[in-house]
Parts: structure tokens; C-alpha cells; sequence
């Protein structure tokens, strides 16, 4: 008699201790970075306080699209992973950026070439225009030729870098960054010119 109480004592006990949750380690990372206390702060003032109306909604909603949008332009500039845009994050991309800003590539310099191959087109000479004109060819060669090159070198370069992450797209990515030139290119370049990424 005794002794089934106490083993149900000991159920009931164990049972309430399963149901509370498991406190967190304080040394396991957490997924996410702390946020500065002015930020911490004026989310919890924000959330606190509903908005008022449809106006205040709505212009609440812009204010955290134009913070949104400075903080991803900043992260642009600087390389910050945290507020990039989707397209650029993660280390696949990353990797991808890397190894098209450390090489000379020919479509970066599409832009002054095409203006300089129209300026020759409009010269009054029938032998500059004909020169302007396998110009233009020679440089669309070459750009494809090269694109094809960093194509297969950044394919070997990502299988064995990274054989187990999605590769999706990166080709497409690279290609166009190396439409850009150096100093337009966004996220900014991180590596020098030659330098192994």
C-alpha cells in the first residue's frame, strides 16, 4: 500500500520534470547576432505600442523598409554577410565574388571598348568604319571566350571547394559580375587583383 504511493510519487515527479523545458546552454551559439541595445531598445518601443491607424501602420512599415535599405546598402559597400540580399549571401557566393574580382576579365571592359568602336563607326572613312567593325567582332570573341574559361575554372573551383552545397545559379552570378566593371561591382570587390581567393 505504502509502496505504491511512493512510485507514484516518483512517476508524478519524473513526469513534471520531462514537461519543463530544457533551460538553454549559454555557450551554444544562438543562430543570430545580438542586436546593438539602441536597436534592442527601439524594436521593443515599436512593438509595444501598436500603431494607431492605417497611416501610422504604413508609415511605420516605410521607416523599417528605408532601415532595411541603408543597412543593406551599407553591408554592399562593406561586405557584410549579415544584410546582404539574398542573392549575394552565404560562402558559395561569396567564393563566386572572390574569384572573379581577383582576375582581369575582357567583359569588364565591354563598355569602354563598345563606346570607342562607336566613335570609330561614325568616322566619315569607309576603311575606319570596316576597322570599327571587326573590332566589334574580335572583342564579342574574346568576351566569349573568356566567359567560357571563367565558367570551367569556377566549376572545378566550387566542386572542390564546396562539394556538398547547392551550386545553383552561381555560374549565371559570376558571369555577370563580370560584365561590371571592377568599381561598380556590388558587394565591393574584397580581394585584390591576382590574389587566390
Amino acid at each position: 500500500m505504502f509502496r505504491s504511493r511512493s512510485k507514484d510519487g516518483q512517476d508524478s515527479a519524473t513526469q513534471v520534470a520531462d514537461a519543463e523545458p530544457q533551460s538553454r546552454d549559454p555557450q551554444a551559439p544562438k543562430g543570430r547576432p545580438t542586436p546593438k541595445r539602441s536597436e534592442a531598445q527601439s524594436q521593443r518601443r515599436t512593438l509595444a505600442t501598436p500603431p494607431a491607424g492605417r497611416k501610422e501602420a504604413a508609415k511605420r512599415a516605410r521607416e523599417t523598409r528605408r532601415t532595411a535599405l541603408s543597412r543593406q546598402r551599407e553591408a554592399l559597400a562593406s561586405g557584410d554577410e549579415r544584410y546582404l540580399p539574398a542573392r549575394d549571401k552565404g560562402p558559395v557566393r561569396r567564393f563566386t565574388r572572390d574569384f572573379v574580382d581577383s582576375k582581369w576579365c575582357v567583359a569588364e571592359f565591354f563598355l569602354p571598348i563598345a563606346v570607342t568602336i562607336l566613335i570609330l563607326s561614325l568616322m566619315p572613312s569607309l576603311q575606319i568604319k570596316n576597322i570599327s567593325l571587326l573590332l566589334w567582332l574580335g572583342v564579342i570573341v574574346m568576351i566569349v571566350l573568356d566567359s567560357f574559361s571563367t565558367a570551367f575554372r569556377l566549376k572545378k573551383a566550387l566542386r572542390e571547394r564546396f562539394p556538398d552545397e547547392s551550386r545553383k545559379g552561381v555560374v549565371g552570378y559570376a558571369l555577370m559580375r563580370t560584365l561590371q566593371m571592377r568599381r561598380m561591382r556590388l558587394p565591393k570587390p574584397q580581394v585584390a587583383r591576382g590574389e587566390r581567393p
